[in-house]
């Protein structure tokens, strides 16, 4: 059933006071002056050292998801000067695949007799969050949302129903999302991603299916403008919306008292497959093309997207420009496998 009815409005101010993510992408700079390319059907992160962040003898027993969790989001804490935020919120779509996978495929092997409970234990998906919690020594309010499309959305409203009631001042939320070589066979097998492509290219593909991605991306949002990148000024999701893109954005920004006018870059979420791109063709008329961008030929397809979408427009917004043109004012418009409308508005602090 179609529901037109945005699950959150912002009706405070929302300052992001710091966004990183572990990605395909090295930085934000070197995405913008030398963006990395992957060919195939998948992108993959770029990990940074782990021995960084976590005492090397804890790394062993940690999965690749709760490790890019635990960096991203221990580099969006030190950026926002903050030892032990007033609540952790991560979304997942799929949650600790590669641990999963571990389990049940131990279960099968030891025919369900001396199973080591390691591989269980960190299955959950909230296991990102409580590794953070206890690295931090952090007993203040922990959750996880695991809600597919809007798995993310769903924390960041959380989060922002924490600051707008009061109950928190500093909030770190966040989302990871895993690729493994399993879970990537089963989803091709429903056409999700190409033969081959080329990520760089990807958004000008004209083919079915896209590449696939994963990722980790954390912020720290507050009600206090105090060394913010950027102000949230609107958020809204959807689920299957039988409203076509245009009237989706047009509606967004008019309940926020915005000309489209007024917007100096959109950024959409195109993903390369012609069977979704489709939806945001009318953007090219509605905004006009040197005004509009996309991004996920920089992190690939999944679930949790919008993230790595938000973590670009934060940084895009706090350093006022892109393609050498002013940017005081930005939107981003995902609609990951065009049932999930999201709808985020920036504008400089």
């Amino acid at each position: 059933m179609a529901n037109n009815t945005s699950i959150q409005q912002v009706t405070e101010p929302i300052y992001i006071l710091s966004a990183d993510v572990v990605s395909p992408q090295a930085s934000f700079e070197q995405m913008l002056e030398a963006p990395l390319n992957y060919t195939g059907d998948q992108l993959s992160c770029v990990e940074p050292d782990y021995t960084q962040y976590v005492d090397a003898k804890l790394i062993r027993r940690m999965s690749r998801i709760i490790k890019m969790g635990v960096a991203a989001a221990s580099e969006a804490l030190a950026h926002a000067n903050q030892s032990s935020p007033d609540a952790i919120i991560t979304g997942t779509a799929y949650g600790c695949l590669a641990d999963t996978d571990q389990f049940l495929t131990r279960l099968v092997e030891f025919k369900e007799t001396l199973l080591s409970p390691t591989a269980f234990i960190q299955s959950t998906h909230n296991t990102v969050a409580a590794q953070i919690a206890l690295l931090l020594k952090c007993h203040n309010y922990n959750n996880t949302y695991v809600h597919k499309g809007s798995s993310f959305e769903a924390a960041l409203t959380d989060a922002i129903s924490l600051l707008e009631e009061g109950d928190a001042q500093n909030v770190l939320v966040g989302a990871a999302d895993e690729i493994t070589e399993k879970s990537h066979a089963i989803l091709k097998r429903f056409g999700l991603y190409k033969q081959y492509g080329e990520s760089l290219q990807l958004t000008q593909s004209d083919s079915k299916g896209t590449m696939a991605g994963d990722g980790a991306a954390f912020f720290v949002v507050s009600n206090e403008p105090d060394n913010a990148l950027a102000q949230l000024t609107g958020f809204a999701n959807y689920y299957k919306s039988d409203k076509p893109a245009h009237i989706l954005i047009e509606d967004f920004l008019r309940e926020r008292g915005v000309a489209l006018t007024d917007v100096d870059l959109v950024i959409a979420g195109n993903n390369g497959d012609i069977r979704e791109d489709k939806h945001y063709d009318v953007l090219k008329q509605l905004i006009g093309a040197d005004r509009l961008t996309t991004f996920k030929q920089y992190c690939g397809e999944y679930p949790t997207a919008s993230a790595f979408a938000l973590w670009m427009a934060t940084h895009i917004v706090k350093k006022g420009s892109f393609n050498n043109k002013p940017v005081k004012q930005l939107l981003v418009y995902n609609n990951y496998l065009l049932n999930y409308p999201t709808l985020y508005l920036l504008k400089a602090c």
